[in-house]
């Protein structure tokens, strides 16, 4: 098997990069709510985080794509997001908070999608094994989330802003080891950017990103909130976050096989019901642990699989001279846009409707989602 360019350098910014993730998401409503902000306060504030992420990638992709500089642009914007999140510092006020969380996210969500095309770059003809750097983010969620959940028994949860500084630092510190030379750009395009997102089969899959993510949004904003609210500890709370990371580890171990034996279009029509039921689990179910437990090990399919399959839709799509602009428009669409939407609605209803209502119409969009891949076979 030939030797992965980079591995262990491209690895350890998925470390770390992700890393952040498992000591943001699961805690950073936790603090939001140690700080006594509300459910509809909340779900706003973390829907600033995603939304800058409509814009920000595309910016970043257009001038990455334009001047070939990836690895520049990915050191700057880790640079600058860790200097924007000191302000969190300074007060906590919803205006403040919200001020920097635009400011910080703005630069934080540039890096990853550039990072992305240069990773599928190096691999070349090898792309199917993007998993196989990609895992060890996971990985690095897996040990943040536990390390977190068990120090915050003993600690303040207030304490987590210094935290995720350091965190921040450390994902500036490994961009730094990927040299730019790695960037240049092998195939080009009879089609510009912009005619090929005319395509029909273009425009769907870029769609079920987009509602797959809108689905996460009582997942990704409340779930702790919720569990701790039925009574887990935050130990267990973040056992729980890591148990569905460490079985996305399982699906991107083997993903590179489930690439070259099952049809793309199946797998992620799969990928995405078994999201829907996922959430269907976890809002009706919530006092069972053993059903929550299964639950987590869906995410294998709601991200594990299903993130696999897009990237290498993405891939086989668009050419080089793309990828940068192909990847910002995924994390704009989808983590950006999707995300600050399910946000925002999951703030609303959980505050009015109740967790359940929340849970289910994240469940029905999935179903619309799988709908659609149906009606594109050919995705």
């Amino acid at each position: 098997m030939k030797t992965i360019p980079y591995y262990w350098r491209l690895s350890a910014f998925y470390f770390f990069y992700f890393g952040s993730l498992g000591a943001f998401m699961p805690y950073w409503a936790l603090y939001l709510h140690t700080l006594g902000f509300n459910a509809q306060a909340i779900g706003e504030l973390v829907a600033i985080i995603l939304a800058t992420k409509i814009i920000a990638p595309n910016i970043w992709g257009w001038i990455a794509d334009h001047t070939g500089r990836h690895i520049a642009l990915v050191r700057f914007s880790s640079l600058l997001a860790v200097l924007c999140f000191m302000g969190v510092l300074i007060g906590n006020s919803y205006l403040w908070l919200a001020f920097i969380m635009v400011l910080f996210s703005f630069f934080k969500n540039a890096a990853l999608p550039q990072f992305e095309a240069v990773t599928l770059a190096l691999l070349g003809t090898q792309a199917h094994r993007y998993s196989h750097i990609r895992l060890w983010g996971s990985i690095g969620f897996i040990i943040t989330v536990i390390f977190f959940g068990w120090l915050f028994q003993y600690v303040s949860v207030t304490l987590l802003p210094i935290l995720l500084i350091s965190l921040y630092t450390c994902v500036w510190l490994t961009s730094l080891l990927v040299p730019e030379s790695v960037t240049t750009h092998h195939s080009t395009s009879s089609q510009s950017f912009y005619q090929l997102l005319k395509h029909p089969a273009i425009i769907a899959l870029f769609f079920i990103c987009f509602l797959m993510q809108v689905s996460h949004g009582p997942y990704y904003t409340f779930y702790s909130i919720y569990l701790e609210q039925q009574g887990y500890t935050h130990y267990l709370i973040g056992q729980l976050w890591a148990l569905g990371v460490i079985a996305e580890v399982g699906t991107f171990l083997v993903m590179h096989r489930l690439l070259t034996r099952f049809h793309l279009n199946h797998l992620l029509m799969i990928s995405v019901g078994l999201t829907g039921i996922r959430w269907l689990l976890i809002g009706y179910y919530v006092e069972s642990l053993t059903i929550l437990l299964f639950a987590q090990l869906l995410h294998a399919a709601s991200f594990g699989m299903y993130h696999g399959v897009v990237m290498q839709l993405i891939r086989q799509t668009f050419a080089d001279c793309h990828q940068g602009k192909a990847q910002a428009l995924y994390s704009s669409l989808s983590f950006g846009a999707g995300g600050a939407v399910g946000s925002l609605i999951s703030g609303y209803t959980w505050e009015n409707a109740g967790s359940q209502i929340s849970y289910l119409w994240a469940a029905l969009i999935c179903l619309v989602a799988v709908w659609i891949s149906w009606q594109y076979k050919n995705i």
